[in-house]
């Protein structure tokens, strides 16, 4: 069966994936404000235009973080094996990663939203 992605890329370094793509998130959407709040002429544009800014970068956060849930989801072999899995085998440690991942994954989504909301309800700089 052909994917997307290949195979190659499920190791250990996807559980980190999604909360890494959330740090990033987080600190570009508020540094990116801390900065123009402090210096709104150094941009040279209005407050919209970086409500759009974090708009778009929440967007690929988004994307990004469904990517890796995608690639969680087909490691845990696509929910076939009920949880717990802890034998000590490498079967059981690929689907126990698999499973990690994709409930990091959630987490990180949920995180991103939550870190942009911000963007939505204020509309200018609060000195």
């Amino acid at each position: 069966m052909w994917h997307l992605l290949p195979r190659q890329l499920e190791t250990l370094w996807t559980l980190f994936t999604a909360p890494v793509v959330w740090a990033l998130h987080f600190l570009i959407c508020y540094v990116g404000a801390a900065i123009f709040c402090e210096k709104p002429g150094f941009l040279g544009t209005d407050f919209d235009n970086l409500r759009v800014a974090i708009a778009v970068v929440t967007a690929l956060a988004l994307a990004m973080i469904v990517m890796s849930a995608m690639l969680a989801w087909r490691q845990w072999g696509f929910g076939t094996d009920d949880p717990p899995h802890d034998d000590p085998t490498r079967r059981d440690r690929t689907l126990f990663q698999g499973y990690a991942t994709l409930l990091l994954s959630g987490l990180s989504f949920v995180a991103v939203i939550f870190t942009a909301l911000p963007a939505l309800f204020v509309t200018e700089c609060l000195r």
